[in-house]
């Protein structure tokens, strides 16, 4: 009998590319983990591991095996699932995770919700950005991930996961009261071409290089003049007449000293918001449940994607 285990490691491996990497990742040693492959080469009479330098590289035999494992570990979440079926009353915890926005506008919404339908329920909830999200969904860290999909965070096809579209939210202009386009029901982005502008810093996410593509589409280059940590600091600034932004709505709707202004025009931007879970996990009742009441939590101001 094969350790299920042991090929998840190997897995993990290939993912982060060096046994320490992997071995974090699973909160091991890196020599525990380079013993449970050895174990697993040694019950597969194949080599998996060959030194690389100072590093090591997988063998061709590991990269059939990966192949094979994801359908195993696709199977595996299957049957957990049919397991937790026939559970009466599972108390979870049901693990969740997800970038800013999405925690303060999705996630724990989603979960007042459950624990006001069921109190004993145990839920686990971890802001992270998608890339983070993605790892702890491949180590088993979490059960659902809430994320922003990118090129790289999951790939597109990866077999490990299960991703599935959940909304899609404007961006407005953020603007303080009294500023000449607060009074408007709607502007083109490049009215705003002569303000100043404020992001969040580059160091946290990736909000200053959207606001960057999505003013180039629009004609020009945004002057940045100031930076922040979090969306709360952009309102106080705006707020103070220190200039303009662009914030997705699941930013929060703020009141008294700035205006969200709708943005108009042929091409609007927009941000596409994913749920992500191991394959073959989607049917556990524990993580169903969460996923509805994600979809329950979506707010009008966003377009909800088709169930």
């Amino acid at each position: 009998m094969i350790d299920l285990r042991r090929l998840h490691m190997l897995r993990l491996v290939h993912q982060y590319g060096t046994v320490t990497a992997a071995a974090e990742a699973l909160r091991l040693t890196p020599s525990a983990v380079s013993h449970q492959l050895r174990e697993l080469s040694r019950e597969l009479k194949v080599p998996l591991l060959e030194p690389q330098g100072r590093k090591v590289r997988l063998t061709p035999a590991a990269h059939l095996l990966i192949e094979h494992t994801d359908e195993l570990l696709a199977k595996w979440e299957e049957t957990l699932a049919d397991l937790e079926s026939h559970r009466a009353g599972a108390a979870g915890p049901l693990r969740m995770c997800g970038f800013t926005t999405a925690i303060g506008g999705l996630v724990a919404p989603a979960a007042g919700a459950l624990r006001r339908e069921d109190p004993d329920l145990a839920i686990e909830i971890r802001e992270c950005d998608t890339d983070v999200a993605v790892g702890l969904l491949a180590a088993g860290e979490t059960d659902i991930a809430v994320i922003e999909p990118t090129p790289d965070a999951p790939p597109p096809g990866d077999p490990r996961f299960d991703r599935e579209p959940l909304l899609e939210e404007p961006y407005d202009l953020l603007v303080p009261v009294g500023h000449p386009l607060a009074g408007r029901t709607g502007v083109r982005l490049e009215d705003a071409a002569d303000e100043a502008w404020i992001s969040v810093d580059p160091d946290v996410c990736a909000h200053r290089q959207q606001v960057m593509t999505y003013c180039a589409a629009a004609g020009f280059t945004p002057r940045f003049v100031h930076r922040a940590n979090s969306f709360a600091v952009i309102w106080a600034l705006v707020g103070n007449g220190l200039g303009v932004s662009l914030v997705p709505r699941l930013a929060g709707w703020p009141s008294g000293d700035v205006v969200r202004v709708p943005l108009t025009g042929a091409t609007l931007p927009m941000r596409r918001v994913l749920t992500c879970v191991r394959r073959g996990s989607r049917g556990n009742p524990l993580i169903a449940r969460g996923l509805r009441a994600l979809r329950d939590a979506v707010p009008d101001r966003c377009t909800r994607a088709a169930a």
